[in-house]
């Protein structure tokens, strides 16, 4: 019998593994990918954000309503201590002008080589191609290249990812194991669909800037771009949970002037120029927020001031879940203890993003997941330990 086995090799069961092997016991971690940190790595092939370097009460608020347990976990592995973690691994770090903190190799397998290095060092045990196939008695059932295997641990630690991105091994088929405890899967972080009209097809792939866009209470001057397919990208991602809930998506078009400045150039003088040109003119709108505001305006109202301050961005809801950066849903929080162990399963803990929990992007869904991950790899070795 192991001490721990550790089922998922993504930044939340590595950093279980980590935890737990530092405090001297025997670790196995067990993966269905051919190899770990594959969602991982996708992150960093745009740039790695592994965090935000802010002060705890806005980082902390970006996470939204979560029980007292969950936000201590999640403050006690905060942006400082991911940066510093991260840097004892050789990683040198860079924060931009947003605070998305980098490393300067930008790169994941930089600092993935380095890390299964020290789980290596540590005497853990890595074994990919094997899926959990449930449970089999108080043991875990494997499916391998070898057969079937069963393990027996004193603790597990389940870190098995959402439901998005099956191709990197994020597919949710986990759920089947713990019906009980599992809320179904939404997108989040995704983009929306929107039937475009032909008009449209030469601004797919466009960045949508200079823009405030807003859902509900929220409101972001975040960038998007249109694609084929719809509208997607940053802005659209830090909305993208108000709107799943049912808020409409409102663009103001000039954002740095006031609804009376707008209507004033609006009302000057165009002589023989088409309203076209004279928007391009007066309130420097270029072609591709032209084109959002025939697509969205038309037919235009006599008083169109009031459109351009807030037009409505019709879509027919979201992308596929699969598209999704990452998910909701998930064990639900109420079905685990303040340690992240599973009040019906003692001795089973829960980790990143399988969690029923939100997270904005930006560095928020990894720094979470290396936060959840520690607290159930600590959990799960006091556990043992106990025994």
């Amino acid at each position: 019998m192991t001490d721990i086995i550790v089922i998922g090799a993504g930044p939340a069961g590595l950093m279980a593994a980590e935890v737990a092997a530092t405090q001297g016991l025997s670790v196995i971690i067990a993966d269905a990918m051919p190899s770990v940190g594959r969602k991982f790595l996708m992150a960093g092939k745009s740039g790695l954000n592994l965090t935000k370097d802010e002060p705890s009460e806005p980082y902390l608020a970006a996470f939204g309503p979560l029980p007292d347990s969950l936000r201590a976990t999640l403050a006690a592995f905060g942006p400082a201590q991911v940066m510093d973690w991260a840097e004892t691994l050789g990683q040198t770090l860079f924060t931009g002008s947003t605070g998305r903190v980098f490393p300067k190799a930008m790169k994941a397998s930089p600092l993935l080589r380095a890390w299964l290095a020290r789980l290596n060092a540590l005497g853990v045990t890595l074994h990919t191609r094997w899926r959990w196939a449930g449970w089999q008695g108080d043991a875990l059932l494997f499916q391998t290249p070898d057969g079937p295997q069963v393990i027996t641990a004193t603790a597990v630690v389940l870190a098995l990812g959402g439901g998005s991105w099956a191709r990197l091994g994020s597919d949710g088929t986990w759920t089947q194991y713990l019906p009980e405890v599992v809320t179904p899967f939404a997108p989040a972080n995704m983009g929306f669909v929107v039937d475009w009209s032909v008009h449209m097809t030469g601004h797919f792939g466009a960045p949508v800037k200079a823009v405030e866009l807003s859902a509900g209470r929220l409101t972001t001057r975040g960038e998007c771009i249109i694609s084929a397919r719809g509208i997607e990208g940053g802005g659209v991602y830090a909305l993208s949970r108000a709107m799943r809930e049912g808020a409409p998506l409102v663009m103001d078009l000039a954002p740095d002037r006031t609804l009376a400045q707008v209507s004033a150039a609006l009302a000057r003088p165009r002589g023989k120029t088409s309203l076209t040109n004279h928007l391009r003119k007066v309130l420097r709108l270029d072609p591709v927020r032209l084109a959002l505001l025939a697509e969205f305006g038309m037919p235009y109202p006599a008083d169109l001031a009031p459109l351009i301050k807030a037009l409505p961005i019709r879509h027919a809801g979201p992308r596929p879940l699969d598209e999704a950066i990452s998910t909701a849903g998930g064990v639900r929080l109420d079905a685990l203890d303040d340690d992240l162990m599973l009040h019906q399963r003692p001795g089973v803990f829960c980790a990143g993003e399988m969690l029923d929990w939100e997270a904005p992007t930006g560095g928020y869904l990894i720094s979470a997941c290396l936060a959840t991950g520690r607290r159930a790899g600590l959990a799960a070795a006091e556990y043992v330990a106990k025994r």
